[in-house]
C-alpha cells in the first residue's frame, strides 16, 4: 500500500507551521535539536545578514569570554605597534634595550591605557603619542562599556533552561501505544503554566511530487500549572492520529520529523519563555519505555531527580497494541 495512503486520512492537516509544503525545496530536517531553524540565509552582505548583538548573547559561555580576550588582546597588539611605529622615544619612562623590549613595553603600556589603569611609570611625551593615547583611553571605555552591557544581558536574559530527551519512543501507553518525549529542568529557575505543542512533519507524494505535510497531535496533557520533576510528554497513537496504523519502517520512509515546542512563565524574571526541539525517524525509537528517573532520598524527606537518565530507556514490547504497527 502506498504510504501516503496507509497515514490517517481523518486527520487534520496544520497549515501554521511556517514550514512550505514543497519538500523539494527543502534540504536535511526543518528544525535543529537546539530549537533554531535549519536555514542559511544568503543574498545580503555577511555585516547585514549577521547580528552582532544576538550572536554574543546566543554563543556559547566560552566562545563569548574568548572573543572578549581575543579582541582585547588584538586591540592593544595594534595600538602597541601604532605606538612603535610613531617611535618608542615618545613614551617616557620606557626601560627596554632591545626591539623585542621595547615593544613588549609599548604593550603593557597600551594596556595599561586601555584599561585606564595608568601606572604612570611609563607615559606619552609627544602630541601624536598624547592624541593616540587619548583615543585608546576613550575607545577602552566604549568596549568595557559594551562589554559591561553583554555579560549583563547574558546574565539577565530569561531563558526555559528545559533538556530534551535525546529520542522520541513509541512506547506502551494505557490499552495501545503513544509517542512520547521527555523534558526537565535543570536550574533552580521556577516554571509555571507550561504548554506544550506537538506537531509532526511527513514527507508525501501529492499529485505525483512529494509535500510536505504537518500535523497538529493531540496531547494526553497539553498543560501543567508547574514543572519541578519531569514531564513525559504523551501523544496517543489513536484512530484520529496521523500516526495511526504506521509501522517502524513507514516512519523511515516517510522522513518523519515531530517538533516540541514549550513556552513558560518564569517567575524569577516574570516574563514567558520558550524552549523547543524537533525528533527526525532516525531519533524515533521504536518499542522502548522510559524509566523513571526521580526517587525518593535515603532519609525520605525530599525527592531526588537524576538528571542524568533523561534519555534512559528499556525496550518494550508494542507488537501487538494495534495491529498496523506490525513491521
Amino acid at each position: 500500500m502506498a504510504l501516503h495512503k496507509r497515514v490517517n486520512a481523518s486527520a487534520k492537516t496544520d497549515e501554521t507551521t511556517g514550514f512550505g509544503t514543497n519538500r523539494s525545496m527543502y534540504g536535511g530536517r526543518l528544525i535543529n535539536r537546539d530549537g533554531k531553524a535549519n536555514v542559511h540565509k544568503t543574498g545580503i552582505s555577511f555585516f547585514d545578514k549577521l547580528s552582532w548583538y544576538h550572536t554574543l548573547i546566543q554563543m556559547p559561555r566560552w566562545k563569548f569570554l574568548t572573543f572578549i580576550f581575543i579582541w582585547f588582546l588584538v586591540v592593544n597588539l595594534v595600538f602597541a605597534g601604532i605606538y612603535y611605529l610613531i617611535g618608542v622615544e615618545n613614551l617616557g619612562g620606557m626601560e627596554g634595550k632591545t626591539v623585542t623590549e621595547k615593544f613588549i613595553e609599548a604593550y603593557f603600556f597600551s594596556a595599561q591605557t586601555f584599561t585606564t589603569v595608568g601606572y604612570g611609570r611609563i607615559n606619552p611625551t609627544g602630541y601624536l603619542t598624547s592624541f593616540v593615547a587619548a583615543f585608546e583611553a576613550f575607545s577602552g571605555l566604549l568596549f568595557f562599556a559594551l562589554a559591561t552591557g553583554l555579560f549583563y544581558a547574558r546574565f539577565s536574559r530569561p531563558e526555559a533552561f528545559l533538556r530534551f530527551s535525546e529520542n522520541a519512543l513509541i512506547a506502551p501507553y494505557r490499552d495501545g501505544i503513544g509517542l512520547m518525549c521527555r523534558i526537565a529542568p535543570y536550574k533552580n529557575n521556577s516554571l509555571t503554566e507550561l504548554e506544550v505543542k506537538l506537531t509532526v512533519a511527513m514527507r508525501l507524494e501529492e499529485n505525483g511530487k512529494e509535500a510536505n505535510k504537518f500535523y497538529q497531535l493531540e496531547m494526553e496533557i497539553s498543560k501543567v500549572n508547574a514543572l519541578a520533576l519531569s514531564w513525559t510528554i504523551v501523544h496517543p497513537i489513536n484512530d484520529k492520529s496521523p500516526l495511526y496504523t504506521l509501522a517502524a519502517e513507514d516512519f523511515k520512509n516517510l522522513k518523519t520529523e515531530v517538533f516540541v515546542m514549550v513556552k513558560a512563565f518564569d517567575e524569577t524574571f516574570s516574563n514567558t519563555v520558550v524552549a523547543r526541539t524537533s525528533y527526525t525517524n532516525d531519533e524515533i525509537v521504536f518499542g522502548a519505555k522510559f524509566i523513571p528517573m526521580y526517587r525518593r532520598s535515603v532519609s525520605g524527606g525530599t525527592t531526588i531527580l537524576e538528571l542524568d537518565k533523561l534519555n534512559h530507556f528499556e525496550k518494550a514490547d508494542i507488537t501487538m497494541a494495534l495491529p498496523g504497527l506490525e513491521s
